[in-house]
């Protein structure tokens, strides 16, 4: 059965995150509208049967076109198709789509409406999900992008089928990371089930995809712009974009991964988590065959770490682990994050 689940925005109206399938409610959501889809190459081919069913703009693949040059290619193919304010928008694809199409859309003619069908687990668990909208700059992370949430974003699992089984790997570290924030339930089924009953298993796979959007979602309405309670869905990411900054060697979840084992390790230290709930962590990570540790060389880390967006002067907002299922944020030193880790 479909499933909505609506998340408010700061205008009192509602985004809708639909879990079913994907051509059923296109047809009632885009119905009357002029439509323009922005997809990439690889989810064209797979999906050419829905998206010549509009206008539509194919861009690159891979993290190297998530760029403002990208959006400036858009823009122009938006002028050239004469798209005016009553046009609709429909990114459709994984995160990077979501994020480049999202951001065009909230910056083309001032604004215009959009919406999404992510077709990657990890943009239904996380990246079309939320609002945030961003290209990277000088190879540092969503450096420029806006808060603007989609109309709606269509999560439908028979899309996943067409995914390499890394992508599926990459997008459960996003669903582990729900977990570790408030959901000691939802991680302990990653310490019960192996990543073959994920992947086999449907109806298990759209249960842990139903709990992680609703768990951002419920971040998301208390804190749509990130001033507070929403910088917890940062958990395991500061380490993670020093990670994508540093190497081309991991996918955003991989990345993600190693960033909880760290933020694990440094919860550790500071007397928040135990060694065997770190421990813990880490093995859940290895049952779903993702990277717990990476070789690219601690300077080079820390080079990176110093770039990020959510940086202040010296220091930056870190997310640890009060135990699993709760957490916290807390400013830490460029200095204390070096000596906790030994560097």
């Amino acid at each position: 059965m479909d499933e909505i689940i609506n998340v408010k925005r700061s205008d009192g109206s509602f985004s809708r995150i639909i879990l079913g399938n994907t051509e059923k409610h296109l047809e009632t959501l885009l119905k009357g509208q002029r439509v323009i889809a922005i997809t990439d190459t690889n989810v064209y081919k797979h999906y050419k049967h829905i998206i010549d069913s509009y206008e539509h703009i194919i861009i690159g693949l891979g993290e190297e076109n998530k760029t403002l040059s990208s959006v400036s290619d858009i823009y122009d193919s938006l002028v050239a198709l004469g798209a005016d304010r009553k046009c609709y928008i429909l990114g459709f694809g994984g995160g990077i789509v979501t994020d480049i199409a999202g951001f065009a859309a909230s910056t083309y003619m001032r604004g215009i409406r959009f919406g999404f069908v992510a077709s990657t687990l990890l943009a239904q668990v996380d990246a079309s999900v939320g609002g945030k909208n961003g290209v990277n700059f000088e190879g540092y992370k969503n450096m420029v992008g806006t808060f603007n949430q989609p109309d709606f974003v269509i999560c439908d699992t028979d899309l996943l089928k067409t995914l390499p089984e890394r992508e599926i790997h990459a997008g459960l570290a996003e669903i582990i990371k729900a977990g570790l924030i408030c959901d000691a339930g939802l991680f302990h089924l990653f310490e019960t089930h192996s990543f073959s009953d994920f992947y086999q298993d449907k109806t298990l796979l759209n249960t842990v995809i139903k709990a992680s959007i609703q768990i951002k979602a419920g971040v998301v309405e208390q804190d749509e712009r990130e001033a507070g309670e929403r910088r917890k869905l940062n958990l395991g990411h500061t380490f993670a974009h020093a990670i994508e900054k540093s190497s081309h060697a991991y996918l955003h979840g991989e990345a993600v991964a190693i960033g909880l084992c760290i933020a694990a390790r440094i919860s550790e230290k500071l007397g928040k988590l135990t060694h065997e709930e770190t421990e813990r962590i880490k093995k859940a990570v290895e049952r779903m065959g993702l990277p717990t540790e990476t070789d690219i060389d601690t300077e080079t880390l820390f080079n990176a770490l110093k770039i990020d967006k959510k940086k202040e002067n010296d220091s930056v907002n870190f997310v640890l682990m009060n135990g699993i299922g709760n957490c916290t944020v807390k400013k830490l030193s460029f200095d204390e994050l070096s000596r906790l880790l030994n560097i």
